[in-house]
């Protein structure tokens, strides 16, 4: 009876997974889950629409793989886009198709977690159930692991990992020999798709290791286990590194050949020119602290102390006191028995402590740089659900876990940054709108102190240029009111439109530009933690305001 109620209880969580990313999920985490993929893909590689590309993406010094956007963001614009021309659908690509076809496509591989949880779970002494509820409750699984982010497949392909390095046989402990390519293939795709994968994958490769180590008498078969991994890790480099060499510097097999006819070495001298390595371009970038500054520097204990609070609650609160209690427990064997080998202690010990290993050696190494931000640890939460699962350690914190999540749910999928996509689907429409008169049409609109806008999603085809977007980030007072009055002096045209897309708790500054609306709409809610609203104004009537987006439209007659 508790099996099929925690079961049917899974279930209402996976429906209401799938369920709110159609809805969609109006909450903004961070410009990278549409800078990363989905705003690159709609550009001039699939949809031929008007994009920003981000810094990663320059043919200049790319950071990032093209190999997972393309898998991902890629495959699903280009059915959506085989829909449209071959007439299933007439208007497949709108803005709420560019925006939940990839969160789709990443909510079904978030399932990956779940079925990672049902084959870890025996093998870990964790609880089935009690695990896959930790897991499909969590407000991380429920938004994070349905945003397009790289750290998304991170966490996915870390699952993959630890299946992989955790089979054994039904009897005995011995790994399984076939797992050595798909280890060294899963390694490297991670690595590929971000460098801190190896933080993740650090442990679980060296509990492997140790298995095979222990489970082999011969030095022959170890080495053979090895070998097929190296191998495989190579094969799977020179894939991704030929896909980014093409894609970035626009060749093909015809124009390397012209390099010289009579000269195979004149072709592999040019390919290995331009040769595109991504990872190691974005280690060179990340390696360098001010360019880290850039992106915002962080005391290194704020991912011990701050981002797996936030992300995890509770839960990585009891991991920290275990933890302590299994440093105390370690220092004090090793005192009495100085000769315990590290492989020995992973295999031969309980998987309580070597899951505690996986959880927290990634979490030391990227505490190593300054930059922190939570959305790096979500990884960690197969580790972790498998570890609270045991011994019954989460279920007296029941209701505050539950409490934690929902809030957690309503803060980030709903609340932050909450009326930008909506106000964007907006957009989308009026521009579209069919035009009352012959005259053309040109849209101006301004972004002030919210999080970049994904152009994408306004539909725009880059051979159109009626449509300008000005994205004045949180900018000052006087920049942004200087702008607006240059707009306004610039507003001749009959069939020009210039909306001001501002929070509420900076919507007062317009009001000393010396410019009028004639139009304001307002999109709740929205919350904006650069600009946060302040709480006597909150208890006012004026709450909604604040806690709102406004869309105001420049009056014409200034």
């Amino acid at each position: 009876g508790a099996a099929m109620a925690a079961a049917l209880l899974w279930a209402l969580l996976a429906a209401l997974r799938v369920g709110w990313c159609l809805l969609p999920q109006s909450g903004y985490l961070h410009p990278d889950e549409f800078f990363q993929a989905p705003e690159v893909m709609a550009g001039r590689d699939i949809l031929n629409l008007q994009v920003y590309y981000p810094w990663e993406f320059l043919s200049s010094f790319p950071c990032r793989t093209v190999v997972f956007p393309l898998m991902t963001s890629g495959v699903t614009y280009w059915a959506i886009k085989s829909l449209e021309q071959l007439d299933i659908c007439s208007s497949c690509i709108n803005s709420y198709t560019l925006l939940v076809s990839p969160r789709l496509l990443f909510t079904i591989f978030s399932f990956i977690l779940d079925y990672s949880v049902y084959r870890l779970a025996p093998l870990w002494e964790a609880d089935l159930w009690k695990a896959l509820l930790l897991l499909a409750g969590s407000y991380v699984t429920l938004v994070f692991y349905t945003r397009t982010f790289t750290n998304t497949l991170e966490g996915l392909l870390f699952a993959f990992l630890m299946v992989l390095v955790s089979s054994r046989k039904s009897k005995g402990s011995s790994v399984e020999p076939t797992n050595s390519p798909l280890i060294g293939v899963i390694t490297t795709a991670g690595f590929f798709n971000r460098p801190t994968f190896l933080a993740f994958a650090l442990m679980p490769l060296l509990y492997w290791a140790g298995l095979i180590v222990d489970s082999q008498k011969s030095i022959k078969t170890v080495i053979n286990h090895f070998l097929k991994l190296i191998l495989c890790a190579c094969f799977t480099a020179i894939v991704f590194i030929t896909a980014d060499t093409f894609y970035f510097t626009s060749m093909s097999l015809d124009n390397l050949y012209s390099i010289n006819k009579g000269s195979l070495f004149d072709i592999i001298a040019q390919l290995h020119e331009q040769m595109v390595v991504t990872p190691f371009n974005f280690l060179i970038y990340n390696l360098n602290p001010h360019n880290l500054a850039l992106h915002g520097s962080h005391p290194r204990v704020t991912h011990f102390t701050v981002n797996g609070v936030m992300l995890f609650g509770i839960l990585h609160i009891l991991a920290i006191g275990a933890g302590f209690k299994m440093l105390k427990k370690y220092v004090h064997q090793l005192i009495r028995v100085r000769h315990r080998g590290l492989p020995g202690l992973l295999v031969h010990s309980d998987g309580i402590p070597t899951l505690l290993l996986f959880y927290f050696v990634p979490l030391a190494f990227l505490s190593l740089f300054n930059h922190q931000e939570p959305r790096f640890l979500i990884p960690l939460i197969l580790p972790l659900v498998l570890f609270s699962a045991s011994q019954n350690r989460a279920v007296k914190w029941k209701h505050l876990i539950v409490i934690f999540n929902l809030l957690g749910a309503f803060l980030f999928g709903c609340l932050h940054q909450g009326g930008l996509i909506p106000c964007l689907f907006h957009l989308e429409q009026l521009i579209h709108s069919p035009a009352p008169s012959n005259h053309p049409r040109h849209y101006t609109l301004l972004f002030a102190h919210t999080y970049m806008p994904p152009r994408f999603l306004l539909n725009i085809k880059k051979t159109d240029m009626h449509v300008e977007v000005i994205d004045m980030a949180g900018s000052g007072e006087e920049t942004l009111c200087q702008t607006i009055e240059h707009q306004a002096s610039n507003f001749t045209c009959s069939g020009c439109h210039i909306f001001v897309i501002i929070p509420g708790t900076v919507r007062g500054t317009i009001t000393k530009c010396g410019v009028s609306f004639k139009n304001e709409t307002l999109i709740f809610p929205h919350l904006s933690m650069e600009d946060p609203p302040q709480m006597p104004i909150l208890s006012s009537g004026n709450w909604r305001s604040q806690l709102g987006l406004h869309i105001l439209q420049l009056h014409r007659d200034q």
